[in-house]
């Protein structure tokens, strides 16, 4: 696990948008996991920056995201598939048909399969970007007694729920979620996660210095072979 420990948000972005931009460049069919909520934000906007600046093409890239809510549709302000595209897909010249998303609206054991097949016929996911929650979770695996495996439909724990009911004005917060599991993430070539914040300094070290413990699922990244984490200084506080 290589640690990288950057100054603000900014440089952490530019740092991890120049691995993608190289990778890509030296790769451009390759296959990249995203990622939702605010810790991308500045590294998808170095990438947009970067595609304007004509130093990288998205045309043959495919993409695969994290996870997706339960019981709302795709292209709802909320869904996560909508934020990508607001972030990122829409603005570089990526290739729409190469967009494979979650649906959270299928029978979940179904889609589970469809997911994993689709991700094993791509020939598996080059490089997966992860944020950290604060009690050490990972796309929506939370803490729990054992580690996941494939996609799975997830019921939102209540912190989740308090926490991003402020953005759904028009309708109610969604109770369930459809995530890539652990077994998923952890079979991707490269990891980059990014960390920012002093509330998320307790999880960070957890995950480093830790045991590895599905009760703090981000922990589990000491066992893979790749995984680059970039952190700014509040965040490696306790390392």
């Amino acid at each position: 696990m290589e640690i990288r420990i950057l100054k603000n948000e900014a440089e952490i972005g530019a740092a991890a948008g120049k691995l993608y931009v190289d990778y890509i460049n030296a790769n451009p069919d390759c296959v990249l996991g995203f990622a939702t909520g605010a810790t991308p934000v500045p590294t998808y906007n170095f990438l947009v920056d970067e595609y304007n600046k004509g130093n990288v093409s998205f045309k043959g890239v495919k993409t695969f995201n994290l996870d997706e809510y339960c019981d709302l549709p795709k292209n709802h302000k909320n869904s996560y598939f909508t934020f990508m595209q607001e972030n990122l897909f829409s603005r570089v010249d990526l290739n729409q048909n190469n967009v494979d998303f979650l649906d959270g609206n299928a029978d979940p054991e179904t889609e589970s399969k469809r997911y994993a097949e689709a991700i094993k016929a791509k020939g598996g996911i080059d490089i997966q970007l992860l944020g950290i929650g604060r009690n050490g979770h990972i796309a929506f695996n939370e803490p729990s007694d054992k580690f996941t495996d494939e996609a799975w439909k997830v019921t939102l724990t209540q912190s989740t729920i308090d926490a991003n009911s402020i953005y759904f004005d028009d309708i109610p917060m969604p109770h369930y979620a459809m995530t890539m599991g652990i077994g998923s993430i952890m079979r991707s070539k490269k990891i980059i996660l990014i960390a920012t914040g002093s509330s998320k300094a307790e999880a960070v070290k957890n995950m480093i210095k830790g045991e590895v413990t599905p009760q703090c699922p981000a922990s589990v990244l000491q066992q893979h072979d790749d995984v680059v984490v970039f952190l700014d200084e509040a965040a490696a506080a306790l390392l």
